[in-house]
């Protein structure tokens, strides 16, 4: 998951680079913390020792470019086993939004709650 972060926010970069007053933003946190020494026997039972450190990171990006109406958003966490994110986007119609959150766990298994919303174009008269 981390590796396909630094590739999605790499690509974000580059097309941000060649579009005219299009705005991109990213980040990325990645948080060590103390390892953990873990003890395990191999199956001549001779005994192996290993370092763990629990997974966290924190990453985002968005992107907004009116030449081409591509907007779009995301930003994820992770904390040990749990995953949590919110990404949005806007449709190719350039009148829809789609906004999902989602969270994922080893006991719960990964859930998104996926929301579509319609952005009206209110016309101007004007009186003369």
């Amino acid at each position: 998951m981390f590796l396909k972060a630094l590739c999605v926010l790499a690509v974000y970069a580059v097309v941000a680079a060649f579009a005219h007053e299009a705005h991109s933003s990213q980040f990325l946190h990645k948080h060590d913390h103390h390892h953990q020494k873990v003890e395990f026997k191999d199956k001549h039972g001779h005994h192996h020792y290993d370092y763990y450190t629990h997974p966290k990171y924190e990453f985002g990006y968005k992107v907004k470019d009116p030449h081409t109406h591509d907007h779009k958003s995301q930003h994820e966490h992770r904390h040990h086993d749990s995953v949590k994110g919110h990404y949005s986007l806007k449709e190719p119609d350039h009148h829809h939004e789609r906004e999902v959150h989602y969270h994922a766990d080893k006991h719960s298994g990964f859930h998104a709650d996926v929301k579509h919303s319609i952005h009206h174009i209110v016309p101007h008269h004007h009186h003369h």
